[in-house]
């Protein structure tokens, strides 16, 4: 797939890992749209990025934890472009949930941001992803959807279902859309991350160092181009998921 006059939609492309996403779909060419939940003032400095590589740039604000803000969101897409072509699903929230402090708005909130928001933005983004014969869906995990992260027990169930999704998703939607996902490794540390921590984890690594936001970006940018590749997930984790095991 040439980029080139595509659309795409960002969901949590404001701030972080999904910024990177969304920049670097704009640098192969697409126009940006992008959701972001509280962070309006990243928002605005993102778009600013995006018009100034020369491509068109709209920002949304949603809840993605409520169905009806996830196809809101997709519905203003393609009011204001016309078109829809690439669909990722990046948003999360990152919320510590052990078993014996589990808080059931909190469970709802980030697993309903992960799998709720990401099922009802494909649902609605579907049609039009599907109109030209050449649609995409990427989602973004992590490796806690194969091995839970330790006291995150809402994000790793949410994770793990997204790795189901894709899937079921790739099956339902063949030909006309493509569906796939990355799950980066350590690219970009969570904010309570100390640097101890930091470098526990680049020792779990087989490079030996972490990687960037635009790593995990490049990814999928190769996978919205790839049009014989569906129904898969591409690892962007230096290896991690096999250096856990060398000692």
């Amino acid at each position: 797939m040439d980029l080139h006059g595509k659309v795409a939609l960002v969901t949590g492309g404001a701030v972080r890992v999904g910024k990177a996403i969304t920049l670097a779909l704009a640098d192969a060419g697409a126009d940006i749209a992008f959701s972001y939940h509280s962070s309006a003032a990243a928002a605005t400095e993102t778009a600013a990025e995006i018009v100034s590589k020369g491509r068109r740039a709209f920002t949304y604000q949603a809840d993605l934890a409520r169905a009806d803000e996830a196809q809101a969101l997709v519905e203003a897409t393609v009011a204001h472009f016309g078109r829809l072509d690439i669909l990722v699903n990046s948003a999360s929230l990152w919320r510590k949930t052990p078993l014996r402090e589990l808080d059931e708005a909190v469970w709802d909130q980030v697993v309903s941001i992960l799998l709720k928001g990401s099922a009802f933005c494909a649902k609605a983004a579907a049609p039009h992803l599907a109109a030209h014969g050449a649609g995409v869906i990427i989602n973004i995990l992590d490796l806690a959807a194969f091995v839970p992260f330790p006291d995150y027990l809402a994000h790793s169930a949410g994770k793990a279902g997204l790795l189901n999704l894709t899937y079921a998703l790739a099956m339902e939607l063949a030909p006309a859309v493509r569906v796939n996902a990355v799950a980066p490794g350590p690219v970009l540390p969570p904010p309570n991350c100390t640097p101890r921590q930091i470098e526990a984890l680049a020792r779990r690594t087989l490079l030996g160092r972490w990687g960037t936001p635009e790593d995990v970006a490049r990814a999928v940018v190769f996978l919205a181009q790839a049009d014989y590749i569906t129904g898969v997930v591409l690892p962007v984790d230096g290896g991690e998921r096999l250096g856990r095991y060398r000692e």
